[in-house]
């Protein structure tokens, strides 16, 4: 007789794959938003993050819908059109325990929330902010969004007249410490970028090119699979290794970067065939600018700030859940007070 054993894979805490997931996708077949949610998946299992101790946030839209199809034991909120900055600042003052994602949309986050996010980026809250970017409202049947790029058509034909809003040119000038671009179509490159902006500490914005197959995947779009696999130029190859792996050195003298994130985790960055500092602000806002006269779609790290604060550490925010907080501790004494009154007069 031969007796055979289920092995079931799991991480460094027990857990499987499945345990990571959430409810069945509603996308359009090979939707760009679902590439996304399967490397969201697979960097919280490799970095063995518990899920009930994450919170996922999103706006409105069909990027909005995604965070019900990962993490079904996380926290939950979904936000009102364009306000999903609001409340991941209000959950990060409430509790900077809880680790934040939110997912968010091209519409979502550059037109109505453009001044949500903003304020999001200033305070620089301790979460990852990814933004699906297919230019277009695919949820309202495909309206040009406020990143469409201009010149580009629409399924109909119809010609985009107006230019087009970076979210990593914003994102960069309003001093955001980590700014990364990616392809749905590219997760050699997406989980790498996902795990060191889970990782970092403060606000890491990761605008990932997300093709919606239904409304902007044809010929004259610059938002397709085809354009993106085209004219992608990535800046750097990338390596993430956890802090509970062995770090090992990479020998070839002058082409590689090893970054140490807040955690422990390294970052490695190997140059390609231009000579990129992702560690220069200016260069990075260069780069970008320069890229967009060239029509060329730059992805990888675009910009790492590692001294930051961020807005919990600024604010000196306690450690414990305001929640958990007792009324001996909220309430301040006579003295406390008879010392604040003093400073009044």
């Amino acid at each position: 007789m031969v007796s055979t054993t289920n092995s079931v894979n799991t991480n460094k805490l027990g857990l499987t794959l499945n345990e990571y997931k959430g409810g069945a996708s509603t996308m359009c077949d090979g939707c760009g938003h679902d590439a996304i949610s399967s490397q969201i998946i697979k960097a919280y299992y490799d970095l063995g993050i518990e899920p009930h101790t994450v919170v996922k946030l999103s706006g409105i839209g069909c990027s909005s819908k995604t965070p019900a199809y990962f993490l079904g034991k996380a926290h939950a909120i979904n936000a009102v059109h364009g306000r999903m900055p609001s409340v991941a600042t209000g959950v990060n003052a409430a509790n900077k325990q809880m680790r934040l994602i939110g997912v968010s949309g091209d519409g979502d986050s550059a037109s109505i929330g453009l001044g949500q996010l903003c304020h999001l980026i200033r305070r620089n809250i301790n979460m990852v902010y990814i933004v699906e970017n297919n230019g277009v409202y695919g949820l309202t049947k495909g309206q040009f969004s406020a990143t469409a790029d201009l010149g580009s058509k629409l399924k109909n034909g119809v010609i985009n007249d107006l230019p087009a809003i970076d979210i990593c040119g914003l994102a960069l000038e309003l001093g955001c410490g980590f700014v990364a671009r990616s392809f749905a179509g590219d997760p050699k490159q997406l989980s790498p970028l996902i795990k060191a902006a889970m990782s970092y500490n403060g606000l890491a914005i990761l605008d990932v090119i997300s093709p919606c197959v239904t409304f902007n995947n044809h010929e004259g779009s610059t938002k397709s699979y085809k354009y993106a696999k085209d004219a992608e130029i990535p800046l750097q190859e990338l390596g993430f290794i956890p802090y509970f792996e062995q770090i090992t050195v990479d020998y070839e003298p002058g082409t590689t970067t090893d970054v140490e994130m807040h955690d422990g985790s390294h970052l490695r960055l190997k140059k390609l065939d231009r000579n990129y500092d992702p560690f220069n602000r200016q260069s990075a806002l260069n780069t970008i600018l320069d890229a967009k006269e060239k029509d060329e779609f730059l992805t990888g790290l675009l910009y790492l700030d590692e001294k930051r604060e961020d807005f919990a550490t600024l604010m000196n925010t306690v450690d414990k859940p305001l929640s958990a907080l007792t009324s001996e501790e909220l309430r301040p004494s006579k003295d406390v007070l008879n010392k604040i009154m003093a400073q009044l007069k």
